[in-house]
């Protein structure tokens, strides 16, 4: 009897200093963490008191935030199937060369609508390049259907078309010769943009005109055949397309397939001086209408 009440006392003994310990540890880990967070909190308020004073943090700091945040929409939207997520660029629209076509005049707009069709196009592009034809052809003084006729000759308003010879873009342009040319626009690549190929195919063409005396012989001039005998019919070919849009601007009837091809026998370009504004005569139409690829096939380095 007496043994049993030896060990409950000790059970009891040992079951209060237990709780008595357990005590003292808790008290002892609410009074660190107490002290803990007033640390954290004290550092805290230092580094932001420091970041305040620094904006060259901050700014990194925010940065890294937005990064994380969207690699991780990006992963979420990865995952989903959604490929663009990561590459979207709401400015792009800003690069495009495109405007509605119902923004330009009358004459542009029948004009814009017949090139879409002959060449198969898109339209939005194609009334871009018709305004700027005419903002060119106001500065440089020529008739900016000699300007878009070209570009049909040459590339049918494909921007990426090149030649064997190394002429490239819409007009066709020797750009490793007017490399100068492209420094105001950032360098040769941008021969591929269609605003500026434009822009420097017609300095190169005004300056063959004014060099020649005429408008068919800078035609020459520009396709690299003034010191040959022949132009294979260029000058004749651009001439013939430039009637036709000129008519079409005009508000009469053109099929868009009309052919451009010179007759038989035909000489290879107009003779005499002609005024850049002044209506070319086309050529009669003796076989079904094509577009000829320009002069690719017989670029010059003079050119």
């Amino acid at each position: 009897m007496r043994a049993h009440e030896m060990l409950r006392h000790a059970w009891r003994a040992t079951l209060r200093s237990t709780t008595v310990f357990a005590g003292d540890v808790g008290r002892g880990l609410l009074a660190v963490s107490h002290n803990t967070l007033a640390v954290v909190g004290l550092v805290a308020l230092v580094v932001l008191a420091f970041g305040a004073s620094r904006p060259d943090l901050r700014h990194q700091f925010e940065q890294s935030a937005l990064r994380w945040l969207q690699d991780r929409h990006e992963a979420r939207e990865l995952a989903s199937g959604n490929i663009l997520v990561s590459l979207e660029e709401p400015g792009a629209v800003a690069r495009a060369t495109a405007l509605d076509p119902r923004a330009l005049a009358r004459e542009q707009q029948a004009l814009t609508q017949w090139i879409a069709r002959r060449y198969k196009v898109a339209p939005e592009p194609v009334g871009a390049l018709v305004r700027e034809a005419w903002a060119l052809g106001e500065r440089a003084r020529l008739d900016p259907t000699l300007i878009l006729a070209i570009v049909a000759i040459e590339s049918s308003f494909n921007p990426f078309a090149q030649s064997p010879m190394g002429a490239q873009g819409l007009m066709q342009v020797m750009t490793r010769v007017h490399d100068e040319k492209f420094e105001p626009f950032g360098g040769t690549h941008a021969t591929f943009d269609p605003i500026t190929n434009l822009r420097v195919g017609v300095q190169v063409l005004r300056e063959c005109i004014a060099r020649a005396g005429s408008v068919a012989e800078g035609l020459r001039a520009y396709v690299g055949a003034a010191l040959l005998d022949s132009d294979g019919g260029y000058a004749a070919r651009v001439l013939a397309e430039q009637a036709h849009m000129r008519n079409v601007a005009e508000g009469r009837p053109v099929p868009v397939n009309a052919s451009n091809s010179p007759s038989p026998g035909a000489r290879d370009a107009v003779a005499g001086p002609i005024d850049a504004a002044a209506p070319a005569q086309p050529t009669p139409a003796a076989a079904p209408a094509s577009v000829p690829k320009g002069s690719v096939e017989r670029v010059a380095l003079m050119r």
